[in-house]
């Protein structure tokens, strides 16, 4: 009987990322990657994100597949969230993506 051949997250996440250029389905959907888009520096919309580690007026951290997102600015709100995104709005001075890995 042969052994099963364990693969490892590096080899998953190529594999992912391989499907994703193959297919025609969207890079976020495949990977579970988060999707920002932003309304000039007042809004802010992210969608597959894990969940709301810190909140403050100015500064918001939201915890991600791969890391964390750092979104610091002014009078920051997050206006709605659902399991799959939310809406944070107020001057956003700056976004920071923080990874966890570190991609080939």
């Amino acid at each position: 009987m042969k052994a099963k051949r364990q693969v490892s997250s590096r080899e998953d996440h190529s594999l992912k990322h391989r499907l994703s250029e193959l297919s025609e389905l969207p890079k976020d959907v495949v990977l579970g990657i988060p999707m920002l888009t932003m309304v000039g520096q007042m809004e802010l919309n992210i969608e597959n994100y894990r969940g709301i580690i810190e909140y403050t007026d100015c500064l918001i951290r939201i915890h991600t597949k791969d890391g964390q997102i750092r979104i610091c600015g002014k009078n920051l709100k997050v206006d709605y969230y659902t399991n799959d995104e939310m809406k944070v709005t107020g001057h956003i001075i700056s976004i920071e993506y923080v990874s966890l890995s570190v991609p080939d």
